[in-house]
């Protein structure tokens, strides 16, 4: 960085990490052969038509139809209802309406979604951390003592990358005592893959609940970065103060209205039960693999798990052109790498590579003892 162009940039930023993200770590997946497994995609798209007689005129703000579309598959209001580009911009939407820059913090739970504390280390809010427990529940305890001393919560559930599920009695005790000095977000991305678990109906009980949801994974849809903040009139009414102009551009709509009609909501419950049984199937496959140990619950797309031999394992299966997620930079997942739920195709390949590598790992081990002898 050239020195005037340092000098204009502000202290905090310079201090940025950038989010790696799947792309970012490996490049564009076009052109090439890779599986990717590392970014919790779907593994298969849906075809889907376009309009283009209104692509010369801005979108609204918050196109109607899709508002009362999700409204419907929420069984709530279209008043409570923003649509934002991704979950992510959800985050930061939330933060820039309630967090003053350098006097307020947001509260985060590692290991959790990395973008909570990016976006707040990106509009220069301070960022507090209480760990989940060993067995990845919530420390209700620890969060409720910062009562007073933070502006927003971010929850994730199912938990991004452990797989876990939020109990009701721990997320309501939260609301509870954050009652008039907080909001709690909770982060439900992975919802449809858990449908039971969803959490709209506390909406109605404690007004400082907002829900994050995406098209991203359960639909399929991560390609057109369509996601909503579910909310009181209020919080949305806030919300709306601080969103770009034309968040929703008007093809992701048309694709985004599609998906949630009654066809499209039948596909996505379809094919959501398919990469679920590939799931447990996976699950079960890396559970005969002496050198695996499954970490947490399987409640998402994806699994996470832990070796000794985390390290080698990817750098064998990059070379092989099959691609996961090192998790291992997380708090409490030291040698821990997360899989994506693919293809029946894609799975099985994994899991041959899989083999084949802890069947290396195993004969190297007898020819060093051998030789020790």
């Amino acid at each position: 960085m050239t020195d005037w162009l340092e000098q204009l940039t502000t202290q905090h930023v310079r201090d940025l990490t950038p989010y790696e993200s799947a792309r970012r770590l490996f490049g564009a997946s076009e052109g090439n052969q890779r599986v990717w497994l590392n970014a919790n995609e779907s593994p298969q798209a849906n075809e889907y038509t376009l309009q283009s007689s209104l692509l010369n005129r801005y979108p609204d703000c918050q196109p109607p139809k899709l508002l009362a579309q999700y409204a419907q598959y929420t069984s709530l209001m279209p008043e409570q209802i923003v649509t934002t580009r991704g979950a992510d911009e959800g985050i930061e939407l939330l933060i820039r309406a309630f967090c003053q820059p350098g006097r307020d913090s947001v509260l985060i739970c590692p290991p959790t979604y990395g973008m909570y504390a990016i976006s707040a280390n990106t509009f220069n809010v301070g960022v507090e951390k209480v760990l989940l427990n060993q067995d990845f529940s919530v420390n209700v305890s620890a969060i409720n003592s910062f009562v007073g001393k933070v502006k927003l919560i971010f929850l994730c559930s199912p938990n991004n990358p452990t797989g876990t599920i939020m109990a009701q009695e721990d997320l309501e005790c939260i609301l509870t005592a954050y009652s008039n000095n907080a909001i709690v977000v909770l982060d439900e991305a992975y919802i449809e893959f858990s449908a039971g678990c969803a959490k709209t109906a506390l909406l109605a009980k404690y007004p400082h609940l907002v829900i994050l949801r995406t098209l991203s994974k359960g639909f399929a849809l991560a390609g057109i970065r369509c996601g909503f903040v579910l909310s009181s009139v209020h919080i949305k009414s806030i919300l709306l103060k601080v969103i770009a102009p034309y968040p929703v551009p008007d093809p992701v709509a048309q694709i985004a209205m599609q998906a949630l009609s009654t066809v499209g909501i039948e596909l996505m419950r379809a094919n959501v039960k398919c990469l679920s049984a590939q799931r447990t199937l996976l699950s079960e496959q890396l559970r005969q693999v002496a050198g695996i140990t499954l970490m947490g619950d399987q409640c998402g797309n994806f699994i996470l798990f832990n070796s000794a031999h985390s390290k080698a394992l990817m750098h064998y299966l990059v070379e092989k052109n099959v691609l996961i997620r090192d998790q291992s930079k997380q708090v409490m997942l030291d040698n821990c790498l997360r899989i994506s739920i693919g293809t029946k195709q894609q799975n099985a390949q994994l899991m041959t590579l899989i083999e084949t590598f802890f069947s290396q790992q195993k004969g190297s081990h007898t020819t060093n003892q051998e030789v020790a002898r």
